[in-house]
């Protein structure tokens, strides 16, 4: 288990935090977004920090040559997220914020916009 996690959610509840993070999103957002498969995992990558990953070719770089391509992932860490958390309320936040940060990498918007926006 990751050291500091101050605040236990289930796999089952976190999952169920990421569906409501997805449900929240604006419909008109949610139309828009394209082959891409949304998952929860437990770690993050060896010798990562990360709360949330984008793999995938954004919406801005796809061209014509996009065809018969395997979905986008995108993977929101639960015991990352639980470390970085202090509360449920914050586990909630921090959820919400993750999956609209790695939607938003899905769209082509970068880190540094993202920062600025507050979704860093």
């Amino acid at each position: 288990m990751y050291a500091g996690i101050v605040v236990e959610v289930s796999r089952e509840e976190f999952e169920t935090l990421v569906s409501e993070a997805l449900d929240d999103l604006p419909a008109e957002l949610a139309r828009l977004m394209d082959n891409v498969a949304i998952f929860v995992e437990d770690s993050s990558p060896a010798g990562r920090r990360l709360l949330g990953l984008y793999e995938g070719v954004p919406l801005t770089e796809r061209n014509s040559a996009y065809l018969m391509t395997l979905p986008d992932r995108i993977t929101i860490y639960r015991l990352p997220i639980l470390a970085f958390c202090t509360d449920r309320d914050e586990v909630r936040r921090q959820v919400q914020v993750t999956v609209v940060h790695e939607i938003a990498h899905h769209f082509g918007i970068g880190d540094t916009r993202l920062h600025d926006l507050g979704y860093g």
